[in-house]
């Protein structure tokens, strides 16, 4: 398991897809465009949608399951949210193949041709909405807070594993409330679970902010997003929730009769993230010898590794590390013993690195005797004796410890790169040179952010929420703006 990958330095975007294949996380499939996400890339996904999950059900939230097909007349209904998913959509045509009349495999059916094409979902809000207008009637029926997690399917031509590809795991909610105000404070409030979610458990700081109209989710009346920025100076969107107003409710003619008995269309939210997070998680703390995984998200916590001659040794090793284990469980930290013996320590030690275990507990003969053991922590990469008396006490407290640490370093790499500056000469100064949030004046024309983006390559990335007022000029066009905006070249 020596295995070596590119520098960051020398080529990010190489050591990136090294480390996904080399740390067993996912491969490219036989499906153009589409990963294969193996064991411990789907185990990091579970333990994040175990803790969502539980988030959301915290809030009030539901889970319930639609259909993957939406037929192409919903789709059609909200002009603005088909304009946005036009070009991504995969669509069926047929529903049946058959035999090649010259024997060589099988062809669509030209007599199976569907009366209506259906759309391999990119996103639900049609067919949730189409469901919608049969579950609510009053007042009574509202608020709906349902959260489905599923797969969709954009079709992408360039893809990187689980950063882009045609097919993606995700959760996605769908809210119906009786007001405008209750709906921007869901919109909001889940904006706010995403934010304690990617911070607290991922270790991966992030600004909160709305997207420029530009950017907005199509359909949506405002997009609210978390953007965290990577080790190479890029931006990832790492989570939104979006205020859809009563769009998809006129769409869909899905009223509710108010407590005045007056037909009201009912306010919308929908808000999600996706395994695309994984990728932002390998961006945001990995090095040169692998991943590091915060330990709130790491599917194995500790690893035991013993050193050893013979199975005598073996065996009285095993009997510290049974103890070992019974203490950390019960502590609710998830431990594995690596007892193989046909892989050498060298080799395992590399292996847990390679997979950002956060910690590994060392055991051999003379730790016995000493009544002992040796600590590495991947964080860090630092290591040190703990005697066996309250060891399991001490990986607990260390595991919180590497987990702020994780957080603290990648907080500190964001917060140097965000630059202010005043003019377009120094803004695609900072971009080229240092990267990062460019935090500028703009003057929040449609015509500008274009121009920016064709001529650098830097979208806005969110207008932040505590962003303050401040009279200045729109770097761009000279003309007055009221408040600073984040542009970044992102993911």
């Amino acid at each position: 398991m020596m295995a070596t990958l590119t520098s960051r330095e020398e080529d990010y975007s190489k050591w990136y897809n090294e480390l996904v294949i080399k740390a067993d996380m996912a491969e490219n499939s036989g499906v153009r465009g589409c990963m294969v996400i193996k064991p411990y890339g789907y185990a990091i996904w579970e333990k994040m949608q175990r803790q969502l999950d539980q988030m959301f059900k915290d809030t009030g939230h539901e889970n319930a399951y639609f259909p993957l097909f939406i037929p192409k007349s919903y789709l059609s209904k909200e002009s603005d949210h088909v304009e946005g998913f036009a070009k991504e959509c995969a669509v069926v045509t047929h529903y049946r193949l058959k035999n090649s009349p010259d024997g060589k495999g099988v062809i669509v059916d030209p007599d199976a041709k569907l009366e209506e094409e259906l759309i391999v979902r990119p996103t639900s809000e049609t067919i949730i909405w189409n469901t919608y207008k049969n579950w609510i009637k009053s007042h009574r029926d509202l608020p709906i807070l349902i959260n489905q997690w599923a797969n969709v399917v954009r079709w992408e031509m360039r893809t990187r594993l689980f950063l882009r590809t045609a097919e993606f795991l995700w959760q996605e909610g769908h809210t119906a409330h009786v007001s405008k105000e209750e709906a921007i404070e869901e919109a909001e409030r889940m904006l706010n679970v995403y934010t304690d979610f990617v911070e607290n458990f991922m270790g991966i700081p992030v600004i909160q902010g709305v997207k420029s109209p530009a950017e907005r989710f199509a359909g949506a009346e405002e997009t609210y997003c978390i953007e965290a920025m990577m080790q190479d100076g890029k931006a990832l969107q790492a989570g939104t929730s979006h205020f859809l107003g009563q769009n998809f409710a006129k769409a869909f003619d899905v009223k509710y009769q108010s407590k005045e008995g007056k037909q009201e269309y009912v306010w919308a939210t929908s808000w999600g993230v996706s395994t695309r997070l994984i990728g932002a998680l390998i961006m945001s703390h990995s090095d040169d010898h692998g991943l590091v995984l915060p330990p709130n998200i790491a599917p194995i916590q500790v690893v035991i590794v013993p050193i050893h001659r013979n199975e005598e040794q073996l065996n009285a090793i095993s009997e510290l590390a049974d103890i070992l284990i019974s203490q950390l469980k019960k502590l609710g930290i998830s431990v594995k013993f690596d007892d193989r013996t046909e892989y050498k320590p060298g080799w395992k030690f590399n292996e847990y690195e390679l997979k950002g275990v956060p910690v590994r507990v060392t055991i051999g003969p003379k730790d016995l005797e000493n009544k002992q053991v040796e600590i590495a922590r991947r964080d860090t990469l630092e290591k040190h004796q703990h005697s066996v008396d309250g060891l399991a006490e001490h990986i607990q407290d260390l595991l919180k410890e590497i987990q702020q640490n994780i957080f603290n370093k990648a907080k500190s790499h964001r917060d140097s790169l965000i630059t202010e500056v005043n003019s377009y000469e120094e803004f695609k100064k900072v971009l080229d040179e240092k990267g990062g949030f460019i935090s500028a004046h703009w003057d929040g024309s449609l015509e500008v952010e274009e121009k920016i983006k064709a001529e650098t390559k830097a979208t806005i990335r969110c207008i932040p929420l505590d962003a303050k007022e401040e009279e200045g000029v729109c770097i761009y066009s000279g003309n007055p703006s009221k408040r600073r905006v984040l542009f970044a070249r992102a993911y």
